[in-house]
């Protein structure tokens, strides 16, 4: 959840990497700190707490430069506070090395290091990693700057895990090392100036030139210039894209924090997934993107949904309604327990792996592993250039634009629309009619107006949050489709709140949860008029 930029250029980085830190704070919030080269040594500042706490250290302190990196922090190794901030040093204090992910043997190579009379100022693995890389670059016979790449590359090659990294060095000025391996890294091309960044968002006010990184790929920056290799430091294949975004879809806008501005673009969100893909003469969907033929669709008897957490609850959404319109049985699993349990599966199997970042690495790990047994995997994700997009054999495209907020809204919504249009095509295909078909194209078409008219209740929906404030456990009920709408309502009221909330099924309140039942824990019953509304 952390993010990272890295700045090469002419202007002076502070404000800059401050400022694209700022759009990156939705990924981590518990520290952040800068590290800039200023000609003569490195200058770091790092604080516990939120950027605006980093950016009044620096206003006293400041730490100028054209070439430096930052990082904003959600701890995984090390409680939160200014030791265990990035950027961290290597033992010389000449490295500095900002790092998402997690270095899985970090404690063995801690353990040599310390033998070695190494010391550490933190409890974090990145600064084992930093102190690695130092070692290397100790050892070689290299000079200059390719004594610095190499130095990452072998540090690199001894780690278990994952990272994004990006790395400075005091005597090689105006250059920066990146790499990435399970972790995002975007590269940006400027005019005489270079950018790296855990996310494209960071960096739409400065280029609209990206490229996103693959597994393994090691990218050296300089002001005018920069290169990729792989670890093995073989030239590596890259192309730019241009980003069609606009600065201002990464603002907050008019409202107070973006989780509110992307509940209110929802139902743009669900006309941009639905825009070119239902055709009215054959009562379908059009998604050539799934790179199948009618037939080949014809011929799967059994679909896998892999995703996580609102990923996942979307997917279960899409089960249900695949079973109930196309007649194939479906399943969902968790994409942390699909990649790592020995699932049967029958050859006319499709896999569908769902990630609104296209970076998830359950996801991406349950991805590689379906192919590996010889699947044809399909990715919905909104990230164009993700891993999950570029690796996949087909998909469908979210189109939903930025979504900044941690507790995913609008990207929930547009993954249950796909799914409806993946139902629609299944089943048309085999038993659908097309007056049946008809009637979904036009359902669907209403309901932007709806989720709208659901967004004028918003002084409603206030007073039922003020009456049930205090309670400190909710619970969610629904049945069949409403059942993973109340899972996701129960995982928002968790991440939003941190109080206690739970999802089921409706009829499973007599058989045990309804012993969590009592004046102080409300439940919430999604209880729409369709044939079970007498039941629940």
């Amino acid at each position: 959840m952390c993010g990272i930029v890295a700045y090469t250029g002419q202007r002076d980085a502070q404000p800059i990497l401050l400022d694209a830190l700022g759009r990156l704070e939705y990924r981590g919030y518990d520290s952040a700190g800068i590290a800039t080269q200023n000609g003569s040594g490195l200058i770091v500042r790092k604080k516990a707490g939120r950027i605006n706490e980093l950016a009044q250290l620096v206003l006293k302190k400041p730490s100028h430069g054209t070439t430096g990196i930052c990082h904003t922090r959600w701890a995984t190794h090390g409680e939160p506070n200014d030791s265990n901030a990035h950027p961290h040093l290597d033992q010389s204090g000449k490295i500095a090395l900002v790092h998402n992910g997690v270095v899985e043997n970090y404690q063995m190579l801690k353990d040599q290091m310390l033998a070695a009379g190494h010391s550490f100022s933190s409890s974090t693995d990145t600064e084992v990693l930093a102190h690695l890389i130092g070692m290397h670059y100790e050892n070689s016979v290299l000079e200059g700057e390719d004594r610095f790449l190499q130095a990452v590359q072998a540090a690199l090659n001894e780690v278990e895990g994952t990272y994004g990294i990006a790395a400075i060095h005091q005597d090689h000025p105006h250059f920066v090392v990146g790499a990435r391996r399970g972790s995002p890294l975007v590269l940006g091309v400027g005019e005489n100036e270079q950018f790296l960044s855990s996310d494209h968002t960071a960096l739409l006010p400065y280029t609209q030139k990206v490229v996103y990184l693959k597994d393994f790929d090691v990218v050296t920056l300089r002001p005018g210039q920069f290169s990729i290799s792989t670890l093995g430091n073989e030239a590596a294949s890259f192309e730019i894209k241009e980003l069609d975004l606009s600065p201002e879809a990464a603002e907050k806008g008019e409202y107070p924090h973006f989780m509110l501005k992307e509940i209110y673009e929802q139902p743009v969100t669900i006309e941009n997934a639905l825009r070119g893909r239902l055709s009215k003469e054959e009562a379908s969907a059009r998604l050539g993107g799934l790179n199948l033929t009618n037939e080949e669709l014809r011929d799967i008897n059994r679909v896998i949904i892999l995703a996580c957490g609102t990923a996942l609850h979307a997917g279960m959404v899409g089960e249900h309604m695949i079973e109930s319109l196309a007649h194939i049985p479906v399943e969902t699993d968790f994409a942390s327990e699909f990649r790592y349990r020995n699932c049967p599966l029958d050859r006319h199997t499709l896999i569908f792996t769902v990630s609104q970042s296209g970076e998830t690495a359950d996801t991406l790990g349950a991805l590689r592993e379906g192919q590996r047994k010889g699947f044809k995997v399909l990715g919905i994700c909104n990230n164009v250039g993700s891993t999950i997009a570029r690796e996949s054999n087909g998909g469908v495209y979210m189109h939903a634009g930025p979504e900044i907020g941690v507790a995913a809204t609008k990207s929930f919504v547009s993954q249950v629309t796909i799914f409806s249009l993946l139902a629609l095509l299944l089943g048309r295909i085999r038993t659908m009619s097309a007056s049946s078909g008809q009637e979904l194209i036009d359902a669907l078409h209403k309901l932007p107006d709806q989720v709208r008219e659901i967004l004028q209740t918003t002084e409603s929906i206030r007073h039922v949050a003020e009456k049930y404030a205090q309670s400190r456990s909710m619970l969610f009920l629904g049945r069949q489709a409403n059942f993973p709408i109340a899972l996701e309502g129960a995982l928002k009221m968790k991440e939003i709140t941190y109080i206690h909330a739970e999802g089921y099924p409706s009829s499973e309140l007599k058989h045990g949860v309804i012993a969590l039942i009592d004046k102080s824990t409300p439940s919430i019953m999604i209880c729409p008029k369709d044939t079970l509304f007498e039941k629940t």
